[in-house]
């Protein structure tokens, strides 16, 4: 009986997903950089978990992701086949207590990181504002997206004596673009991969100038540019400059439903590692030049959790800036 059941476990195993189907609700609508990671995703993830199941990719836009991850929080089943592509910033919106939030980012299972997503703000060759230090003396008029385009400018404002102007109306980083062409306002913000997928020759031809990346430390391809928690005068503005930029580390993330148990999380978590390492898997990562800085979920679990505390103090100020 021992022999017969001996080989048992493993099999089950290996048939864990099998004839199942396995959905990555991503929180924005197709066409977007969550979205198209999510799809190059979906396309390799299944040859890496058990039974080798069908992976698909389901739009839930609503709510800057909060619908998609109440959703994997209190509705999605709890068996590994529903996963996750939200928002970098679902942990502040949870600690600022945006409305609608009914998820707590330390008990959802994080199961991976693609890659960070650096923000970064930039202004056209023919803007006057040509560096942040010409900010300090020379106001800077800079196209907004969106109530959270608007956060940075306000801190730095405060924090470093800038003279950012946001300039709302602009629904999409697009229209901020071609406004900025137009000369309607200097700059604009969005991701570096954005910029690196979509606006190469505006880099490559120097069009346009990186003043600031909205990061914790520099990236290796902008060496030459500050990262924003290096403007603060005190360790508390590093501190609340930190709690917004920590979102870029989150970056393009994969969550899975709290309470799974404990070997099935380990499982998608090794499944995702695979995938991270997989040869198709890395070279439409790289034909699609999105960018690829794998981050283990153990790891990034740790730096979520760590995310939540922060003191009263800092989260005052956030809350402050966003309400302004």
């Amino acid at each position: 009986m021992a022999l017969a059941l001996g080989p048992a476990a493993p099999a089950a195993a290996q048939d864990t997903f099998a004839g199942k189907t396995v959905t990555v609700s991503v929180g924005f609508g197709p066409g977007g950089g969550y979205d198209l990671y999510a799809r190059v995703l979906a396309r390799h993830l299944g040859r890496h978990l058990p039974g080798h199941p069908t992976v698909v990719v389901s739009n839930m836009p609503g709510a800057a992701s909060i619908r998609a991850t109440n959703y994997i929080a209190n509705v999605a089943p709890k068996d590994g086949t529903a996963l996750g592509i939200v928002a970098q910033s679902v942990a502040e919106e949870q600690l600022l207590g945006v409305a609608g939030v009914s998820y707590d980012v330390a008990r959802l299972a994080w199961i991976g990181r693609v890659a960070p997503n650096v923000e970064v703000a930039y202004v056209w060759h023919a803007a006057a504002v040509t560096t942040l230090d010409d900010l300090r003396s020379t106001e800077g008029t800079f196209a907004g997206t969106g109530p959270s385009s608007s956060i940075y400018p306000r801190l730095l404002n405060t924090i470093a004596g800038m003279k950012w102007k946001v300039i709302a109306g602009y629904n999409t980083t697009s229209a901020a673009h071609l406004a900025m062409q137009r000369r309607e306002v200097d700059g604009a913000t969005s991701s570096l991969n954005t910029l690196k997928t979509t606006q190469r020759d505006w880099l490559d031809n120097s069009l346009i100038r990186i003043l600031v990346q909205f990061a914790l430390k520099r990236s290796g391809d902008l060496a030459q540019v500050p990262a924003v928690v290096e403007l603060a005068k005190t360790p508390e503005d590093r501190d609340v400059l930190a709690f917004y930029a920590n979102s870029g580390t989150v970056g393009r993330a994969v969550i899975a439903p709290p309470g799974m148990p404990a070997e099935r999380v380990a499982l998608l978590r090794a499944a995702f590692n695979a995938t991270m390492n997989d040869a198709e898997f890395r070279a439409e990562i790289a034909t699609t030049r999105l960018e690829l800085e794998p981050m283990p979920g153990v790891e990034l679990q740790a730096l979520v959790e760590a995310a939540t505390r922060v003191s009263s103090t800092v989260l005052a100020r956030a809350r402050a800036a966003r309400a302004e």
